[in-house]
C-alpha cells in the first residue's frame, strides 16, 4: 500500500501529469479535497516542442519541469513517482508498481502512445516522438547517421544515412520536416563541409491528398509550398506499406533507402487493466460521457488524449490536442466541487481556439476561429502561444534565448550525441 496520510477529506487520484493532469491538479487548489498525483516521471513535459529537441534546436531540460516544484506551496497534495499497473473498481484502488492506493475519485490522464496500425516492422524500425526518451533517441540517430555518412566506404550505405523518411503529414510531421530542412540548409553544411555537395534528402509521406488535412485547403497548400521551398520532398496520396532497417516501401511500389524513419502518423490510448473492455473504442480511447465520467463507473473519470467523446461537429471524437485536455480538466475541476455541494454538473463542450503549425523560420500557418493567416506573422503568433504554454519562467527564458540566437545566427544550440552506458 502506498503511504498517503489518512484524512477525512475525499481523495482524488490524478493518474498522469500531462496537460490534463497538471491543469486539473492546479485547479483543485484549496478545493477541500486531498489530491494525489501519480506519474512514472517526476517532471511535466511539453510535447509541442519535442520536434525542436529531436532536431537539436533545444535541450530537453528546457521543455521539462519538475512536478514537485510546481506544487511546493499546495497543501494536502501528494506526489508519487511509480508505474500505473491497473485499477480495481470494486475496491476503489489504483494498483501501481509501489502498491495499491485507495481513491474516492480516480482521474485517468495517461495520454496516448504511438499507433502503428498493426505494423510490427514499423514499430521496430521507426522512431516515435511521443516521449522525451524517444525524441532523444531520434536526435542521437540523426546525428550518428551524419557521422556514419562520412566514414562509410560504401556509396549505398552513405546515401542511406543521408535519407530521412517522415511518415505522417499532420502538425508533428510537418514541423519536424521543416526543422530538419532548416538544419539541412544552415547547419549541416557548416558542421559537415564534406557533405556540401550531398545534402540530406528529407521525404514526407502522407496518405491523404494534402498535408495538414485538418486545416483549410489554403493553409495546407501554403504549408506544402513552404516545405518544398525548404527542400522537403512532400509525397501525398502515398502510404508506407512496410519497412525494414534499410528501406521504406510504399503502396505505389517505390522503395526509399533510409537509416532513419520518423513515425508521426497515428496515436492510440494507453489501455489500463481492470476496466471493462466495453469502455474502450478501437483506438484504445476510453468512452466518457459529457461530464468526462468513464462509461459504467460513477467515480472514475478520464481526460485528454485517452478519452473518446463525440458531438455533432466531432462525430469521430474530439481531436487529440492539448486544448481539449486543458478544457476538460477545467470542467472536471469545477464539477468535482459542484458534486461536493450536490449541485448539477456542467457538460463538456469543446471550444476550438484554433490550429497552427510552424514550418520553419518566418514560416507558419495559423487558423483561429475568425481569421486565417500565414507567413512571418503566423510564425510570431505560434512562438508567443507556445512560449506562454511552457511551465516556469526560467524555461521560457532559455527557450526565448535559444530561438533568438537561432534567428540571428542561423545556428542551433545543441548537437551532442549523448548515449546511456553501454553505447559507444
Amino acid at each position: 500500500m502506498i503511504n498517503i496520510p489518512a484524512t477525512d477529506k475525499k481523495r482524488v487520484i490524478i493518474a498522469g501529469c500531462g496537460f490534463a493532469g497538471l491543469t486539473l491538479a492546479k485547479k483543485l487548489k484549496n478545493s477541500g479535497l486531498q489530491v494525489v498525483i501519480i506519474d512514472k516521471h517526476n517532471y511535466h513535459q511539453f510535447p509541442p516542442l519535442f520536434y525542436q529537441v529531436a532536431s537539436a534546436g533545444l535541450e530537453a531540460s528546457s521543455i521539462l519541469f519538475p512536478i514537485r516544484k510546481i506544487f511546493q506551496n499546495y497543501k494536502d497534495y501528494y506526489i508519487r513517482k511509480c508505474e500505473i499497473r491497473s485499477v480495481d473498481p470494486t475496491k476503489n484502488q489504483l494498483i501501481t508498481s509501489s502498491g495499491p492506493v485507495d481513491y474516492d475519485y480516480l482521474v485517468l490522464a495517461l495520454g496516448a502512445t504511438n499507433s502503428y496500425f498493426g505494423s510490427k516492422e514499423m514499430e521496430v524500425n521507426s522512431k516515435g516522438m511521443k516521449t522525451i526518451a524517444e525524441v532523444l533517441e531520434l536526435r542521437n540517430t540523426l546525428l550518428m547517421n551524419l557521422e556514419n555518412a562520412l566514414t562509410s566506404p560504401n556509396e549505398n550505405e552513405k546515401e542511406r544515412n543521408l535519407n530521412i523518411v517522415i511518415i505522417g503529414g499532420g502538425p508533428s510531421g510537418v514541423e519536424i520536416a521543416g526543422s530538419l530542412a532548416e538544419m539541412n540548409n544552415y547547419i549541416i553544411p557548416k558542421d559537415y563541409p564534406e557533405l556540401k555537395e550531398r545534402k540530406v534528402n528529407i521525404y514526407l509521406l502522407e496518405g491523404a491528398p494534402r498535408v495538414l488535412n485538418m486545416m483549410s485547403e489554403k493553409s495546407s497548400m501554403k504549408a506544402q509550398r513552404f516545405l518544398e521551398k525548404l527542400g522537403v520532398n512532400v509525397i501525398t496520396n502515398t502510404l508506407a506499406t512496410g519497412c525494414d532497417d534499410k528501406c521504406v516501401l510504399t503502396n505505389d511500389g517505390k522503395k526509399i533507402c533510409t537509416s532513419l524513419i520518423i513515425w508521426t502518423a497515428g496515436i492510440k490510448g494507453i489501455r489500463l487493466d481492470g476496466l471493462t473492455p466495453e469502455v474502450y473504442n478501437k483506438s484504445n480511447r476510453i468512452i466518457v460521457d459529457s461530464n468526462c465520467r468513464v462509461k459504467g463507473y460513477s467515480n472514475i473519470f478520464a481526460l485528454g488524449d485517452i478519452t473518446f467523446l463525440t458531438e455533432e461537429k466531432y462525430p469521430s471524437g474530439y481531436p487529440q490536442v492539448a486544448q481539449v485536455a486543458i478544457q476538460q480538466a477545467k470542467l472536471l475541476a469545477g464539477n468535482l466541487l459542484r458534486e461536493q455541494k450536490n449541485k448539477p454538473l456542467l457538460e463538456f463542450r469543446y471550444k476550438d481556439l484554433g490550429t497552427m503549425a510552424t514550418v520553419g523560420r518566418n514560416l507558419a500557418v495559423v487558423e483561429l476561429p475568425y481569421i486565417h493567416f500565414q507567413g512571418i506573422f503566423g510564425w510570431f503568433v505560434w512562438m508567443f502561444v507556445h512560449l506562454m504554454g511552457i511551465v516556469g519562467v526560467r524555461n521560457r527564458l532559455i527557450i526565448f534565448i535559444n530561438w533568438a540566437w537561432k534567428y540571428f545566427t542561423y545556428d542551433q544550440s545543441l548537437r551532442l550525441i549523448l548515449r546511456p552506458k553501454g553505447y559507444s
